[in-house]
């Protein structure tokens, strides 16, 4: 429970659980801000196919719906050794609680981690330790061992070559697209 001084002025207090309530409502939905915790939610009236279109140079996500763009959503694509590749494609595979493969941490056997940020094909495992795959949930895979998935936003090009974006959207994006759907990556 939450106190709030009897003291504080009124126009004060409301203030303070006004923001109190904004900052549970980002919290609870995952939105990073008030344009994703809306545009996010905003019902979807159109019909038609989907597809999507990355803009690597602008660190951008478009959702089209028969041409109509239905949602923009901020990523953070590959870094650099680790480029996302451009092109055309489609969505190969869906898996909404994937786990990575190659990247992830060992972990001991009580589930604790005993080295992180670790690649299986580089990384040597530790005695009596056990890999961990890195959660990718919302995965959209667009080309092997590339995909669409929630994940950190740095504000800058920072993974191993996917596309990660926020929460709601991530979700959003997994919910609307099929495997088949069209996959535009632009420098």
């Amino acid at each position: 429970m939450f106190y709030i001084p009897a003291s504080f002025p009124t126009i004060a207090r409301t203030f303070l659980l006004l923001n109190l309530m904004i900052a549970g409502i980002f919290c609870l939905t995952g939105c990073g801000t008030v344009t994703d915790l809306v545009t996010t939610n905003v019902p979807d009236y159109h019909k038609g196919k989907a597809s999507i279109v990355i803009r690597l140079r602008d660190q951008q996500a478009c959702l089209y719906k028969a041409k109509n763009l239905i949602a923009v959503s901020r990523i953070s694509t590959g870094r650099e050794g680790h480029n996302t590749p451009v092109g055309h494609f489609k969505v190969i595979l869906k898996d909404e609680h994937h786990h990575s493969s190659v990247y992830g941490y060992y972990a001991n056997e009580s589930g604790q981690p005993v080295k992180e940020n670790i690649d299986i094909r580089k990384d040597p495992k530790p005695p009596y330790s056990h890999f961990v795959g890195a959660s990718m949930p919302f995965f959209l895979e667009f080309s092997p061992g590339y995909g669409l998935h929630q994940g950190y936003l740095p504000g800058f090009p920072a993974s191993h070559g996917c596309v990660r974006m926020p929460y709601w959207k991530a979700r959003q994006f997994y919910e609307t697209a099929k495997v088949g759907t069209p996959v535009t990556v632009a420098p």
